[in-house]
């Protein structure tokens, strides 16, 4: 056992003073906002050119001036003008595109047309599909002879924000946020793939590296070749988890910040009272004093936002989430670094991996898609079979984690996992002391058959 703590700690001090350690340490959190941020960032500035667009009407001007011009597109409305003729030079009559509007739009949903060179994008189409929307709703109440139309429309707009309160079984009442809760099961599913098949391939290039350098050589000398598999493994998951608590601590650090800074604050929990009645169901507010509060509520509903996100996060189960997560990168980056190890092992060179990484990466692969599925539908039977499954329930689990897993489920899933990593571990120190030691000869699926087997 001593000899395989000073393998542990030559990897983990070899590894965690390296410098691009601390430096991932440090911006991987950055990198994971950024992940989330920029796509974001990216489609809200998509297509901030400035675009002119060309809308002419078929015979008539039911539509004039029904789509609002923004900061980065502007409509302007042509009459008597020949298409045909329009569409050879609306270029070089500095116009992005031509809007074609057919008065059958009313009944035929597309009748319109936008004509452009370039792919228009989605900001640009959505704009113009909700304007005439809305144009078309209106021309048809009109015909009721509705009087003061626009001042009725005006005031009956409503937006409604949907709170979703949750009592668990000892009937304590917690409020929730589903798109919170699938923005962590993306971080939390997306994250374990990333550690398990990250530190599961530096477990296999560092064998690679000592096998070829003949270093093993010499250390199986004094070790045994089972000893120096579990030390290169555990050293390298202490280096996983060393991250993580501090990627951890981070997080905590920058939320408590915020929660201190906004929850405490006098004003922001004035505005977030008005903006949410803390007891909607057994509120005795009449009607016309509820009716009369909507422009003290929305005078800031982007920090009433993020309040309820605050809110949401420390009602989550942080205690289950991070031993959940602790004990599936554990057992998940032992089951698979323990194969990549094996690889690692029977092989010359990391050229020759190829033929064996197809089956281990499957299932990882597999089980971030099913992941990604598990965010819309959690409790579906796929979700449940591919978070008690041990080749894909970290990363599955982790995503089911932030919608409340029943602790039954969470047990066996656990068990299972602990049986399958186990025995996973007993099979690849069986490859590994034979393979560790073969040079010159292509390894195949018939031969690691044969050094399973092998039983001196």
């Amino acid at each position: 056992m001593s000899k395989i703590s000073v393998i542990i700690q030559r990897e983990y001090i070899t590894r965690v003073r390296k410098k691009s350690f601390i430096i991932m340490t440090i911006l991987a959190p950055l990198l994971m906002g950024a992940l989330i941020v920029v796509p974001t960032i990216l489609m809200s500035t998509e297509g901030q050119e400035f675009k002119k667009i060309a809308v002419v009407e078929d015979g008539s001007d039911l539509f004039r001036n029904a789509i609002p011009s923004t900061d980065d597109m502007e409509f302007t409305y042509l009459g008597n003008v020949d298409i045909d003729d329009l569409k050879n030079n609306f270029s070089e009559a500095g116009y992005y595109g031509i809007l074609y509007i057919s008065p059958l739009v009313i009944n035929v949903p597309n009748a319109v047309q936008l004509i452009s060179r370039k792919q228009p994008p989605l900001t640009l189409v959505s704009h113009i599909s909700n304007s005439l929307e809305k144009e078309i709703e209106k021309q048809k109440l009109l015909t009721y002879s509705i009087e003061n139309l626009d001042e009725i429309l005006k005031s009956v707009r409503t937006k409604v924000i949907l709170q979703t309160i949750r009592i668990d079984d000892t009937g304590e009442v917690k409020q929730t946020s589903t798109g919170v809760a699938m923005v962590m099961a993306y971080i939390g599913g997306f994250l374990m793939y990333m550690l398990v098949f990250i530190f599961g391939s530096q477990v296999m290039r560092g064998v690679i590296e000592e096998k070829t350098s003949r270093v093993v050589e010499v250390l199986v000398s004094s070790v045994k070749p089972v000893e120096l598999m579990m030390g290169k493994i555990i050293g390298i998951a202490l280096v996983g988890l060393t991250q993580f608590l501090i990627w951890i601590v981070l997080t905590i650090g920058v939320v408590t910040v915020l929660s201190q800074t906004l929850l405490n604050d006098g004003k922001a929990k004035e505005m977030a009272e008005l903006a949410t009645p803390q007891n909607i169901i057994s509120s005795d507010v009449p009607v016309q004093a509820a009716m009369a509060q909507p422009a003290a509520a929305q005078q800031a509903p982007n920090l009433k936002e993020l309040i309820e996100v605050l809110k949401t996060l420390r009602n989550q189960n942080w205690g289950i989430i991070l031993f959940s997560f602790i004990f599936y990168f554990l057992t998940g980056y032992l089951l698979y670094a323990s194969v990549f190890a094996a690889i690692g092992s029977a092989v010359d060179n990391e050229t020759e991996t190829q033929q064996f990484m197809l089956p281990v990466t499957i299932p990882i692969i597999l089980a971030l898609m099913v992941a990604m599925g598990t965010m819309q539908n959690p409790e579906s039977s796929l979700a449940f079979w591919f978070s008690i499954i041990p080749l894909t329930s970290p990363i599955v689990m982790m995503a089911r984690l932030p919608f409340e897993v029943p602790y039954w489920e969470l047990a066996l899933s656990m068990g299972l996992m602990v049986i399958t990593f186990l025995a996973f571990v007993w099979m690849a120190a069986k490859i590994y002391r034979t393979g560790i030691l073969m040079y010159g000869k292509k390894t195949s699926y018939k031969e690691l058959l044969k050094w399973l087997m092998y039983k001196g």
